[in-house]
């Protein structure tokens, strides 16, 4: 299993392939099909991630120490964006999630190429997935 920063450094070289934001967006959106079908259980309020102007649902369970998030998400760039955090930490255990910084996020320019709306979707999904992350720690 390669580590968050593995991952990160991983898709920092693949998106480092496209030339211009077009083909980059079309990459983002593979991200989201890859997601696997979220159960429509989870896609209610309680799972769904404020701050989104999209519909994102975030689901958590924890196996064998590692945390494994499932989502979907209602617009497909946004689901590209959820599909991408969650291949970059899940799988990972509670503190390596809680300890890592996100930079593969500018460092493939993708903050800067959304909306105002969209980015700060972005930054609530992580905010989540960190506050998930926290949860299990503390029953820990």
């Amino acid at each position: 299993m390669s580590s968050i920063k593995e991952l990160q450094e991983e898709i920092i070289d693949e998106f480092s392939m496209f030339e211009d934001w077009m083909g980059k967006y079309e990459h983002l959106i593979e991200y989201g099909k890859s997601l696997s079908l979220l159960d429509d259980k989870f896609k209610t309020e309680e799972y769904e991630v404020r701050g989104c102007q999209a519909k994102v649902w975030l689901h958590t369970q924890i196996t064998e120490g590692k945390l494994i998030f499932e989502a979907d998400s209602d617009a497909i760039i946004t689901k590209g964006i959820i599909g991408l955090l969650v291949y970059v930490l899940s799988n990972h255990d509670v503190d390596e999630i809680l300890e890592t910084e996100l930079y593969f996020i500018n460092e493939i320019g993708l903050r800067e190429h959304l909306s105002p709306t969209r980015s700060n979707g972005l930054v609530s999904m992580i905010k989540q997935m960190k506050i998930y992350a926290l949860g299990y720690k503390a029953k820990a």
